[in-house]
């Protein structure tokens, strides 16, 4: 019979207590795969949503602030920048022979929590991350002369239930329903999953967003009331069907943008740009992908360390309790391995049966553990893509499961190494003369 044979034969024969032990050493594991998976998914959702520009123009201010309410639609807005500044991008502008496209943002409205932006049709018809196109599940892109037409993120639209066809007034403000309803817009297009925050955002045409109430920017000449955010800008109060019977455009003088995602035509042109406007009075550049490093380095990478250390502790008791459960089991095996002895077994063979038992235990409760992990990602991966669209599977792996196992072995091989040696030094003679 085999050593392997043997030492499976020995966890049989104390099958509760080698179960509760492989039991802890799996759900550490499992504990282990689900902080690197879930990491892993989270890491590229950021990662996708910022490497589809190479730059984010905004107001002067906190760089993160402008990344995380502009890409991510996290936090507060950032102040606006003038339209004739937006405009220096486009073919003709100062910056307009070094870009190849610009999209403008406004912010400052919601529906049910997920932040409204007004923008153009040219954002859903560039690539939002290296060789990755939009799609549409449903419906198509809005027009630039419907002004009151809208597209809306695959999570958005299953948490609102909103369809193509469907009408919605967004509030004014960027949380809570509890501002100024707007005039309604259709959606005429549901985006399909992209994996990046776009999932949980409305895309609304911008040219009705500014002729919403109190998104036009007030005139030089304005009075007091019509400087005051969020009031109309000529200081008078408006149907909701106002905006509906206007179809003239507003005024370029009146316009305002919280940002331009700007790509360029050439990477070499970038350090130019970034210097350029960064000189400038009106606004600052900034690089989505490295605040989002800098936010993962400083941040969120400090978390998944402390979960990881968690995890892997859970994992070193789980080792140390395959140590006691097979150490505690020597007393009443002395006679079964004086036996052994007595029929020829020499010390390094027992020696190798015991390591052996702990490696099966370690390694057998690990990769259940790995399962185990998947299973509960498989399942809890739906709800997660529906509500944060972040995409999470079972047969979604991290690259540093890789050593989960070769670590468990050196792991069980120095858990075992104590009653390993405790079986080698058994007397033989001793053990057989006490035997009943």
């Amino acid at each position: 019979m085999s050593l392997w044979k043997i030492a499976l034969r020995s966890i049989q024969q104390r099958a509760l207590a080698s179960t509760l032990t492989g039991l802890s050493m799996a759900l550490g594991v499992a504990l282990v795969v689900a902080v690197l998976v879930l990491y892993g998914a989270i890491s590229r959702s950021f990662v996708q949503g910022a490497e589809g520009f190479d730059m984010i123009v905004g107001a002067k201010g906190s760089r993160l602030q402008l990344v995380l309410n502009t890409v991510f639609h996290l936090s507060s807005p950032v102040e606006n920048i003038p339209w004739s500044y937006y405009e220096e991008f486009q073919p003709g502008g100062k910056f307009g022979k070094q870009v190849q496209v610009a999209v403008p943002l406004c912010l400052g409205d919601n529906y049910h929590d997920f932040r409204v932006v007004g923008t153009t049709p040219k954002l859903f018809e560039v690539e939002y991350a290296p060789a990755r196109k939009y799609a549409f599940a449903a419906g198509r892109n809005f027009e630039h002369e419907h002004y009151f037409e809208a597209v809306i993120g695959s999570v958005a639209a299953h948490s609102t239930g909103l369809r193509v066809g469907s009408e919605f007034a967004p509030s004014h403000g960027v949380e809570g329903d509890a501002g100024h309803k707007h005039d309604p817009f259709q959606v005429v297009g549901v985006l399909a999953p992209t994996g990046t925050p776009n999932d949980r955002a409305v895309f609304v045409n911008m040219e009705g967003f500014y002729l919403l109430e109190g998104h036009a920017k007030a005139e030089e000449a304005g009075s007091k009331t019509a400087a005051v955010k969020g009031a109309p800008a000529d200081g008078k109060d408006h149907d909701h069907e106002h905006a509906h019977e206007h179809r003239e455009p507003l005024p370029k003088s009146q316009r305002e943008v919280t940002a331009v995602l700007v790509r360029s035509t050439n990477a070499l042109w970038n350090p130019y740009l970034f210097k350029a406007i960064n000189k400038g009075q009106y606004a600052q550049a900034v690089s989505p992908a490295v605040e989002v490093h800098y936010l993962f380095q400083g941040i969120v990478g400090n978390l998944e360390t402390l979960l990881l250390v968690l995890a892997v502790l859970i994992v070193f008791v789980a080792g140390i309790g395959v140590m006691v459960s097979i150490y505690n089991s020597m007393s009443e095996r002395r006679r079964e391995i004086a036996v052994m002895r007595a029929l020829g077994a020499n010390r390094q063979t027992v020696l190798a049966i015991v390591l052996l038992e702990s490696i099966l235990l370690a390694a057998g409760g690990g990769l259940i553990g790995m399962v185990l992990g998947h299973a509960m990602l498989g399942v809890l991966g739906p709800w997660v893509s529906a509500n944060t669209g972040v995409s999470l599977g079972f047969f979604q792996f991290a690259g540093d499961e890789l050593v989960l196992i070769p670590g468990l072995v050196v792991l069980a091989t120095l858990a075992g190494l104590l009653p390993a040696v405790s079986a080698y030094r058994t007397d033989v003679a001793k053990a057989l003369a006490a035997a009943p």
